[in-house]
């Protein structure tokens, strides 16, 4: 029995030693570094390389070469030895790092975990009940513009990557115009694979507080309502619990209801809108968490903090995949019934809150002699605060879901962009006549300056009824897709991420032709002397409007309008909406 008992012993200490040295042999740059450094693009994705060399439940996988000639490779983690069997019954999490890549917490988390997972596998049971993609760094270019001088808000690592693209563009805003190569990449591999759970990684600018780690799950009026339950009810509370047992202080994600007034009018709470990760995997009927650890805290207690939510959130998953899978499910087959309903497309907060127990440091206004107004000043004197938490939502507009949408041949280049978001279109094979709902456009403003590279628009519009001739090679997309939502926000130019409102046909706000004023000049009067009503109308037109009267080109406006050669066309919206 005695050498039984010390045969056990030994078995568990030289568990214990080779554990040990594997560890040691796959510590990272940021644990090798003493928690201060991250590691260069080269090193991280020869350690995943190396990761899936070494375990056969890895499979590291290339998506793209982005601008810069930098390979975006992702690790495909699962139990099964072939991809192209892998789908069904386990739920698959994403998990996105260095979409900001200066925010690159998720990445040295993820080395850490991946490790736990498939070299001394003390969690390599997690895999029995899910798949796991981790993307190691998105925004592959703008980590090696490393500088310690980044982010001014933002405590290590020693050298951080940039916020945005090689091409200056924000991968954040990205989500539903995808004009970037690495969101074209994204998107295609969520495509392909459809998965289950989603994590976005970033670091949090903004105000200053006790708490390492802030999170937010939607679980507003904009999701499927099951899902908002499961994710706001059910897996946020458990994230909380564990995340604090783990020796983190944990919060939702802090959003200032005023930010020029710290704390003091409190904290809200706001449905995320498609152009980001958040508000995207939303309409894509998926729960998603989004992860933001604090500026100010130090690397190391972020990237560990970052990994105590990554392992919280893979736990839960495994303890709940079936749920999960049988959401979605749920979740997509609703969305195959919401032709002819209205689907929410904006929000706001109404003033109803609570007050909520919140975990802060004292602060005060101060007289600044360098702004020459109040400046907020924090201390380093922790106090629970008593706030108010503005979570009350409503919407505050929607769109009637169409049955489906015509694009004409001469804008098929959006049928790509549709196609990245796993969105189906049928290609029209012969000339086509249909009867369709159009959108003229009015009061079209443009904005002062370019955003995330467009020259975005606003307007106002009516809309009318019309028989269109379509040519072979037009497209029709049909709603009744799991991507309803998608398709709506796209393509409705009330939606704030329609591609017209992103400035992708800006063209048809632009006048071709032109009167000469001799020409037009002659044109009105023969129109004032063989139309009585016309007169009559332009004769009212100068005796009430001031501006009309001493402007000389709206005078002339005025008929050129009133005659048969304006062009019909402009300010027209060319994608055809029909309800039948």
């Amino acid at each position: 029995m005695l050498k039984l008992l010390i045969s056990v012993i030994i078995l568990i200490l030289s568990d214990q030693i080779l554990s040990q040295q594997q560890e040691k042999e796959w510590e990272t740059v940021f644990e090798k570094s003493g928690f201060t450094s991250t590691a260069d693009y080269n090193q991280t994705m020869n350690y995943f390389r190396q990761i899936a060399d070494h375990s056969d439940k890895a499979f590291f996988l290339s998506n793209y070469t982005s601008p810069q000639g930098r390979d975006m490779g992702y690790l495909f983690v699962s139990s099964s030895d072939n991809l192209s069997e892998i789908a069904g019954n386990k739920p698959l999490i994403l998990i996105i790092n260095g979409i900001h890549s200066g925010e690159i917490e998720g990445k040295d988390a993820s080395m850490i975990l991946l490790r736990e997972i498939l070299v001394t596998k003390e969690k390599e049971y997690l895999l029995d009940s899910l798949n796991i993609i981790i993307v190691p760094i998105f925004s592959v270019d703008g980590h090696e513009r490393k500088s310690k001088y980044n982010r001014i808000n933002q405590n290590g690592p020693e050298e951080m990557g940039w916020r945005t693209t090689a091409q200056n563009l924000n991968l954040n805003r990205d989500w539903m115009k995808a004009d970037t190569p690495e969101m074209q990449a994204m998107l295609k591999l969520v495509s392909r694979y459809n998965p289950d759970f989603i994590v976005d990684t970033h670091t949090t600018d903004g105000a200053d507080y006790q708490y390492t780690i802030t999170y937010s799950v939607e679980w507003s009026k904009n999701m499927y309502p099951q899902t908002a339950d499961w994710s706001g009810k059910k897996f946020a509370p458990f994230l909380e619990n564990r995340v604090e047992e783990k020796g983190f202080l944990i919060y939702p994600y802090v959003y200032l209801k005023n930010w020029d007034k710290g704390l003091d009018e409190g904290l809200i709470y706001w449905p995320s809108t498609p152009r980001f990760s958040s508000g995207y995997f939303t309409i894509q009927n998926r729960p998603m968490l989004l992860v933001e650890t604090h500026m100010l805290k130090p690397y190391k207690e972020r990237v560990y903090s970052t990994k105590a939510v990554l392992e919280t959130t893979i736990e839960f998953i495994y303890q709940n995949s079936a749920e999960l899978k049988e959401l979605n499910r749920k979740a997509d087959n609703e969305s195959l019934q919401l032709e002819g309903k209205y689907l929410p497309i904006s929000y706001s907060n109404t003033e109803k809150f609570e007050m909520r127990n919140f975990k802060g440091y004292e602060y005060y206004w101060d007289s600044s002699e360098v702004s020459g107004t109040k400046k907020l000043v924090y201390t380093n004197t922790e106090k629970n605060f008593d706030v108010k938490y503005y979570d009350d939502v409503i919407i505050t507009d929607s769109i009637k879901a169409a049955k489906g949408y015509y694009i004409p041949a001469e804008y098929s280049f959006l049928i790509n962009k549709l196609e990245l978001h796993g969105i189906h279109p049928i290609r029209l094979m012969k000339d086509t006549s249909i009867q369709a709902i159009r959108y003229k456009f009015s009061g079209v403003k443009f904005s002062e300056t370019p955003y995330e590279g467009r020259q975005t628009v606003t307007f106002n519009y009516e809309n009318y009824e019309e028989k269109v001739n379509l040519t072979a090679g037009s497209f029709y997309v049909p709603s009744n897709q799991r991507t309803i939502k998608i398709i709506t926000h796209l393509l409705e130019p009330k939606s704030a991420d329609s591609f017209v409102r992103w400035g992708f046909m800006n063209q048809i706000f632009e006048q071709k032709e032109y009167y000469e004023d001799y020409v037009m000049e002659k044109l009105a009067e023969e129109m004032l002397a063989n139309d009585p009503e016309l007169k009559k109308e332009f004769e009212e037109k100068l005796n009430t409007d001031e501006s009309f009267r001493n402007s000389s080109k709206a005078r002339l406006d005025f008929f050129y309008e009133k005659s048969p050669y304006p062009d019909k066309q402009l300010n027209v919206y060319p994608i055809l909406r029909v309800e039948k």
